[in-house]
């Protein structure tokens, strides 16, 4: 609790002690606050157990169906909106040479090969053979932009070492998944990289394999609709939307975590308030493909973008130990909006996007489409990391914060004086 919020409550408080039964201000700040540590601590616990939250995957479709009776367990009623893909399943991916393997992934919006793969050489991008490089965390949250010439190149295929901020495999999103292209490309963790390089100084012969299958398949987004308040002047407000991801490559503890747990906060602050502007919550798979579900989400909506009041985005690692929280907005008012609830809940950004910079994360859809947005997101050592785990991964404290925060934000938006219509 900062100092200010101290003084107002306290100041409020003088006449409580009078009041048979009565409680404390203080005490009751205190345990809403407690109260809701403990429920986004709960969300994210849960989420983590769950499994590898790849979209379309049997966990993607339970993990859909807990948040489903998360939302009816905080007032509201959502349904499963659905969508198909070409699920992409990983058989035999990895490099060989002389009896030693490393095992990899393949970029899920390029192309594979065959189950035997094929032999060839390590070597730098220009020598057309199998291109050996590497990738920083940059590298990683940018999708692998910088390798598209290289991947449309002559060469035969390319082993990407990815290098996060921990060991292992930190796969980049198939932002262009649905439209594949290039050669196969298969990543691998970090701890490879100087073996592979010495098996390309050797000129040792390696078989490279990146075989996978496509299954056709159902996703579900999880869509809640909250009514505003009847009468003839309310019901033509537009509404707003508040949106965030829910898939990912891994466990998604803090990438996907606070997001979901600031996302169920708004509902359940909307459910016991009311408000007199229409919502829309949208909690989509497909992130890691190119933002497949929001993408269908807007496809059976296509005017909503630009009709919308507004739409919140609850990015990538929000509440993530270690991380720095960034705001993401259309315009100085909501951007201005969305500073003031920070400040009320005790929290912040340690950066704010230039206005007209195109934003990260699902965000980015909205913007393209011209619609007025307020996005928060922030940084992770663990991003897209197997060591994205509950709780060492998460500040729960942090979360807790934002998700005061976005509620507040939320019923901000929703009230009819907020934007001028």
């Amino acid at each position: 609790m900062t100092r200010a919020e101290f003084l107002r409550i306290t100041a409020s408080a003088s006449a409580w002690w009078s009041m048979p039964g009565a409680t404390s201000p203080v005490l009751a700040a205190f345990q809403a606050r407690d109260e809701r540590l403990a429920r986004v601590s709960q969300v994210i616990e849960a989420y983590d157990r769950q499994g590898i939250h790849r979209t379309g995957t049997d966990v993607d479709r339970a993990s859909a169906a807990w948040l489903l009776e998360q939302v009816r367990q905080v007032g509201a009623h959502g349904v499963l909106e659905s969508f198909a893909l070409d699920r992409v399943d990983p058989q035999l991916c990895h490099v060989q040479a002389e009896g030693t393997r490393a095992e990899g992934l393949p970029l899920f919006d390029g192309t594979f090969t065959v189950e035997g793969g094929f032999t060839g050489l390590l070597g730098p991008p220009a020598s057309g053979g199998i291109a050996l490089v590497e990738v920083d965390q940059a590298g990683i949250s940018s999708e692998g932009r910088s390798l598209a010439d290289l991947r449309r190149g002559p060469g035969q295929a390319i082993v990407v070492v990815t290098h996060g901020a921990y060991p292992g495999l930190t796969p980049m999103n198939a932002g262009s998944f649905a439209a594949p292209f290039g050669v196969p490309v298969l990543q691998v963790g970090s701890e490879r990289g100087e073996w592979l390089k010495a098996v390309a100084r050797a000129q040792t012969p390696v078989q490279f394999v990146a075989h996978a299958t496509r299954t056709r398949v159902q996703a579900h987004n999880v869509v809640v609709s909250m009514t505003g308040r009847t009468g003839a002047a309310v019901t033509k407000l537009p509404p707003i939307v508040v949106m965030t991801p829910r898939s990912g490559w891994w466990q998604c503890a803090s990438e996907r975590g606070g997001g979901l747990a600031c996302w169920l906060e708004a509902i359940r602050a909307l459910a016991v308030a009311g408000a007199a502007r229409s919502a829309v919550f949208v909690a989509s798979s497909g992130h890691e493909l190119g933002h497949l579900g929001l993408e269908s989400f807007i496809h059976e909506r296509p005017d909503l973008v630009k009709r919308a009041s507004a739409w919140v985005h609850l990015g990538a690692n929000i509440g993530a130990a270690g991380g720095r929280a960034r705001l993401q907005a259309s315009d100085d008012a909501i951007e201005q909006l969305a500073v003031d609830a920070l400040t009320r809940a005790g929290t912040g950004v340690q950066q704010r996007v230039p206005r007209g910079t195109v934003p990260a994360g699902e965000a980015r859809n909205i913007h393209v489409g011209g619609g007025r947005y307020g996005s928060l997101l922030s940084s992770s050592p663990y991003f897209h990391s197997q060591s994205d785990r509950w709780p060492a991964a998460v500040d729960a404290t942090a979360v807790a914060r934002f998700a005061a925060a976005i509620a507040d934000m939320v019923m901000a938006l929703a009230s009819p004086s907020t934007r001028a219509d």
